[in-house]
């Protein structure tokens, strides 16, 4: 056997391990760590004075958030948010809405400015998200199917102090 032909299995095996060795890293699973710019008080843009959302830190694996809507005075409706990281990469929302069942929806997409999560089975909505606008500026959104039709509501939120969105 010709000494080339003895060198090419290992000049193959070699360029394989190199090729292998610059393939770019996995990226990395997504974590509630990874949601702390959802963390503090947001007020209802369009809602009346105490309307908004407030989230916890990420700590334990968990964010937890409340709801509220203020009309005429008055708490009209409230949401009880966590989300959770049941596995590492695997994240749940689980909402419990005023006068409704519990629903839980999954992590779809998890960016360093968006999450999405999301449950097909659920009546309305099947998707829920919230995006970062601006340095102070969150959409939230739910949208899905309704009656056939694909329907979508915009919750338009500002970071405040959270003494304001406490103040009537």
């Amino acid at each position: 056997m010709h000494s080339g032909t003895k060198l090419l299995p290992l000049l193959l095996l070699a360029c394989i391990g190199r090729v292998a060795a610059e393939a770019p890293p996995a990226p990395p699973q997504p974590s509630v760590q990874s949601l702390a710019w959802l963390a503090g008080c947001w007020a209802s843009v369009d809602g009346e004075a105490g309307s908004g959302e407030t989230w916890t830190a990420p700590a334990g694996g968990t964010l937890l958030g409340i709801g509220r809507t203020v009309k005429g005075g008055r708490t009209v409706a409230h949401e009880f948010l966590q989300i959770r990281e049941n596995q590492p990469g695997q994240i749940t929302l689980t909402a419990l809405p005023s006068g409704q069942k519990e629903a839980s929806f999954q992590l779809l997409r998890l960016t360093e400015r968006e999450v999405v999560f999301e449950n097909p089975q659920h009546d309305f909505p099947q998707r829920v998200l919230y995006r970062l606008t601006g340095r102070d500026q969150l959409l939230g959104r739910i949208e899905g199917r309704r009656d056939g039709e694909v329907r979508g509501v915009d919750f338009p939120l500002k970071r405040v102090d959270c003494e304001t969105l406490a103040a009537p």
